[in-house]
């Protein structure tokens, strides 16, 4: 039996926290996809788009210092379960945005979601080690990596199909059930989610220190920020799909693309992990891939080369934030996994928020295929600085 199959058969707490991912991440991409497209049809603007994918993930990554904390400080399960019931309450209003003037309904919803995510992300992350053995450590973040990509994938391209079929409030309220269903099975996990609940509170100074401390360290939770950079893309989806001719299903194509990708790039580098001297430069090239299949995006002519650009950037960007979320768990001790995942996640959410509110900005002016193409120059450009400071690294590991 292949290991990505044993260890969902073996391990059944990690079976229950992979399967509670893995609906609750496909009820968040269920929601974006319709509710991008709501937003154009109500406003005629791409701009209260770019407006909700800003607020998602600028929310996310101003909170982390704080998330990290409590992930830290408090029982990991209980903020998991806490973070799913909210986000299906604040999926649920969703339903009130009717009209272009309760358009700012939606950012704000979409807020409230993202404080919930914001305290998810580093507490699952940092619990991962705990619900599987060490030698499993590999092929479980290959999972949860490919989970994202996974429900991206359906959820995107349901999501993209159900609007259109059904109407966008339908997906609202099935996401919010699943939000629910997520929340059981975060329930019947039976093992720990932490060694032990720190006895003094900690502070996420602890962890900067640590991380300012430790080169290798520092460069694990900057490399995500490449990525980051170039997600401005994203805005110019709707219209992207628009100006080759598409719909509301061109839109679930171009984000089920990015989760192909995003499903198949950490199996793919999935190698990489055993060996600690490819991390690094498997890091470089990953981030560079993805600088230029956005480049391609911008200078393609079909809309079916757009969509392999698009599965080969984001094949890169899972393996590069895989091999970096597994780097960091080996290496960083149990009582700060909590708040340097937070820092991560931080660093990596507003570049992804600064990419989209600068996007944002010229959507409405500027050609979405132009706009692509430089998002795909600034991760090349991040990519080459990253590339540059770390080379002595590099060398110190081979």
């Amino acid at each position: 039996m292949p290991p990505t199959l044993s260890i969902l058969v073996r391990n059944r707490d990690f079976r229950r926290l992979f399967t509670a991912d893995l609906i609750g991440l496909g009820a968040d991409w269920f929601v974006q996809i319709p509710l991008l497209t709501l937003l154009l049809q109500l406003t005629g603007s791409g701009l209260w788009g770019a407006l909700v994918l800003a607020a998602d993930v600028g929310v996310i990554a101003l909170l982390q210092p704080y998330a990290g904390v409590i992930a830290d400080r408090f029982d990991r399960r209980r903020i998991l379960i806490s973070a799913e019931v909210a986000m299906a309450v604040a999926t649920l209003a969703l339903l009130l945005v009717r009209t272009a003037a309760a358009a700012w309904l939606a950012v704000l919803f979409i807020g409230v979601i993202a404080v919930a995510k914001a305290f998810f992300v580093p507490a699952a992350s940092a619990a991962l080690p705990n619900v599987v053995d060490a030698d499993d450590l590999p092929t479980a973040n290959a999972l949860s990596a490919a989970a994202w990509g996974t429900t991206l994938v359906v959820g995107a391209s349901l999501g993209g199909i159900a609007s259109a079929v059904v109407g966008p409030y339908w997906c609202f309220a099935l996401s919010s059930a699943l939000c629910f269903l997520s929340a059981v099975q975060i329930v019947r996990v039976r093992r720990p989610l932490q060694v032990t609940v720190a006895a003094v509170k900690p502070e996420i100074g602890e962890a900067l220190r640590y991380i300012r401390k430790r080169p290798r360290v520092a460069s694990l939770v900057t490399v995500k920020a490449a990525a980051g950079l170039g997600n401005g893309v994203l805005t110019t989806f709707p219209l992207l799909a628009a100006a080759h001719g598409f719909g509301s299903t061109g839109v679930g194509l171009l984000f089920a693309a990015r989760g192909l990708g995003a499903l198949v790039g950490p199996f793919v580098l999935r190698r990489v992990l055993s060996h600690p001297s490819w991390l690094l430069p498997g890091m470089a090239v990953s981030m560079s891939l993805f600088g230029l299949m956005y480049l391609a995006v911008g200078a393609a002519p079909w809309f079916a080369l757009v969509l392999a650009c698009v599965t080969l950037a984001h094949l890169a960007g899972g393996g590069n934030w895989t091999m970096s979320n597994y780097a960091l768990q080996s290496e960083v001790p149990d009582a700060l996994r909590g708040r340097v995942f937070a820092t991560d996640v931080m660093l990596a959410l507003l570049s992804v928020a600064a990419s989209q509110l600068i996007v944002g900005a010229f959507i409405d002016r500027v050609d979405p295929r132009l706009l692509a193409a430089i998002c795909g120059a600034v991760t090349l450009v991040y990519a080459a600085g990253w590339t540059a400071v770390t080379r002595r690294l590099r060398r110190a590991v081979s």
